[in-house]
């Protein structure tokens, strides 16, 4: 090859390096471009609150009775925790402790009748923190105890107080039979109840066009008593076919006065067993558990035919449990395991992993936390509770936090993977071991052998309680 020739070949090799080089650039520029004009959009949040479930659903195993497809599907499609927690034993604190992020003895809101609004400012809310970050925040049903909301806190609320009325009047009130306070009526098949109208505005969300992400809070109020509901889910469940809840013989002798008077067993307990009807109270909780189930799936099934169904995270969460006779115990308003004990899914596109369980403890205070983590939007500092994002991704992942509820000032129980240590304002205790009690039958807080595993629980218990405040209302569920 020549002297010129070469030069030729060189220069035409340099300019090919060049123009490929340049292309590259040009399509590497464009793609930057494009992923700032089109940056992914951030997920919608479906969060479902469930009134006074217990864990007696079937994907945790606790009572095999209970009839729950459509919960049971949603844990298969993420991660369902088997030992999740309420902050309080009953509606109205342990819902404003999940929404305002603090405890019950930081606020001083422990029980019912308690106004919560004076101590949670609008700002420090969890559906404020989405709005002030540009999402559309949709509310139905009880979120709230009560169903109590404010201006500030919503884009909108969706309210339908004459139609639940005009249903509910009716179908007269479950009120009117049972047990004492224990109310559980079957209604007619063709029954239509507030849960209804209200999922069905949800679904109506579901299928609406929306510019902005979207924050859809959805509270269901069955299986909250009264258990009236249509006779159709009381069919599931003959009667001949019920099964007591485990129960032993003087259950309370090793429990301290503090949580023998919690448990009030000359209430509830006594007249269900005079009456001879707890079979019948378990079949009404168990038909309001299985209506409730009903709903979550037709939410289930609205978003699912979305446009929105791979972009929404999902959250399904119970603010407490609920006793049906044991620890010779009626309703919440305890500290025991089934007063306390909720069902808790998560699904997370590209987080979770379908059909995962974790074994960790935790509580409802994680709820505002992890929303926020998983949505990139900053935890306010007052938050108290911790972020589970990294038992989502990995649900055997290492976590050393317990559970904390709380009931009245200064009673606390914690819960760890193996143990309950309950402590009561004027000092009494009860320890369960639940690797070998899972029932909590008897009491270990005065052996000898576990005092060193009493006091690292007791390192656990919350510094702050806070006087309790006013009750303003007569409002006992």
């Amino acid at each position: 090859m020549d002297l010129l020739t070469s030069i030729r070949t060189r220069f035409s090799a340099s300019r090919l390096f060049l123009c490929l080089a340049s292309y590259l650039v040009l399509l590497s520029a464009n793609s930057l471009t494009s992923a700032e004009d089109n940056p992914p959009q951030p997920m919608n949040v479906l969060f479902i609150a469930i009134d006074d479930l217990n864990h007696w659903v079937g994907h945790l195993g606790r009572n095999p009775q209970a009839k729950t497809p459509n919960i049971d599907r949603l844990a298969k499609r993420g991660v369902a925790f088997k030992h999740a927690y309420c902050a309080a034993p009953v509606c109205n604190p342990s819902r404003a402790a999940l929404m305002s992020g603090m405890r019950p003895g930081t606020t001083g809101v422990y029980d019912n009748g308690q106004d919560w609004k004076p101590v949670i400012p609008v700002k420090a809310t969890l559906t404020t923190q989405f709005l002030n970050t540009g999402y559309e925040v949709f509310g139905a049903g009880k979120i709230y105890h009560a169903s109590v909301h404010r201006d500030g806190e919503w884009t909108s609320y969706f309210e339908d107080r004459r139609t639940r009325q005009k249903k509910l009047l009716a179908h007269p009130s479950a009120k009117d039979d049972g047990v004492g306070g224990i109310a559980f009526k079957p209604l007619v098949d063709d029954a239509r109840l507030a849960d209804e109208i209200n999922v069905d505005h949800g679904i109506a969300q579901l299928e609406a066009r929306h510019d902005k992400p979207f924050f859809l809070a959805l509270g269901l109020h069955k299986p909250h008593m009264a258990w009236d509901v249509p006779k159709k889910f009381y069919d599931l469940f003959p009667l001949e076919s019920i099964e007591l809840p485990p129960t032993t013989e003087d259950d309370l002798s090793d429990v301290p006065a503090a949580g023998i008077a919690m448990a009030k067993p000359q209430g509830d307990h006594r007249k269900i067993l005079k009456s001879g009807r707890w079979k019948e109270a378990i079949q009404g909780y168990l038909a309001a558990i299985a209506y409730c189930d009903a709903q979550v799936g037709r939410l289930l099934d609205g978003l699912d035919r979305s446009s929105y169904a791979s972009n929404t995270m999902i959250v399904l969460w119970g603010d407490h449990g609920w006793h049906l006779g044991e620890k010779e115990h009626w309703r919440k308003f305890a500290l025991w395991e089934e007063s306390t004990r909720t069902p808790f899914i998560w699904v997370v596109p590209g987080v979770t992993t379908p059909d995962s369980t974790c074994e960790r403890t935790v509580d409802l205070t994680s709820v505002y936390p992890t929303l926020c983590d998983l949505a990139g939007i900053p935890i306010p500092a007052h938050v108290e509770g911790k972020s589970i994002k990294s038992l989502l991704r990995n649900p055997q992942a290492f976590w050393d936090h317990p559970a904390i509820t709380t009931w009245h000032r200064n009673n606390h129980a914690i819960r760890t993977e193996r143990w309950r240590y309950i402590r009561y304002a004027d000092c009494g205790e009860e320890l369960y071991d639940h690797e070998n009690d899972p029932y909590e039958w008897k009491n270990l807080a005065n052996d000898s052998t576990q005092q060193a595993t009493k006091r690292l629980l007791q390192s656990f218990l919350p510094e702050r309680n806070a006087p309790e405040l006013p009750r303003n209302r007569n409002d006992g569920e």
